[in-house]
């Protein structure tokens, strides 16, 4: 798998660990180890660029996923096609504000965001309640098993 993090802020964020998730989320979502897959870290103002420009909505947003091959989940006997996942863009700003306001921080929220991101390059939607639970159930359980995977190897360090 190929994960290129290109962080174009002043913010000091973890590309290894947003790598380690994207090679977590890969492994378990049995995508092809050969998929590849962009995040890109911008500002404020790039992201509300971004936002007005691809979504036709005022302001910054936290997260844009732009798909690229359409590949979607494997299954366990069956990994995806091999192909260009796409790009994932974070706003640590607005990452920031929102990971304060739940209480688990910039780090936590990108990780949220990262996870959000690849599910939507990976088909998922939230725009009908019944997708919306899907996908949330979904990005919950992988972020918790992430979390609790980096817990543990923590603490065996």
């Amino acid at each position: 798998m190929s994960v290129e993090v290109n962080n174009e802020t002043d913010y000091d964020v973890d590309g290894a660990l947003l790598v380690r998730l994207t090679n977590f989320l890969f492994e378990s979502l049995f995508i092809h180890p050969e998929a590849e897959l962009s995040i890109v870290l911008v500002d404020v103002p790039a992201m509300e660029k971004l936002h007005v420009e691809w979504m036709d909505e005022p302001g910054p947003t936290d997260v844009l996923s732009f798909p690229m091959d359409e590949l979607r989940p494997g299954t366990p006997g069956q990994v995806s096609s091999a192909g260009l996942l796409g790009d994932i863009v974070l706003c640590p700003e607005v990452a920031e504000t929102q990971g304060t306001a739940a209480g688990h921080g910039t780090d936590g929220e990108l990780l949220l965001l990262t996870t959000h991101g690849v599910l939507h390059l990976l088909g998922y939607d939230h725009a009908e309640p019944d997708e919306e639970k899907e996908m949330f159930d979904l990005q919950g359980r992988l972020l918790a098993e992430f979390l609790e995977g980096r817990a543990s190897r923590e603490t065996r360090a």
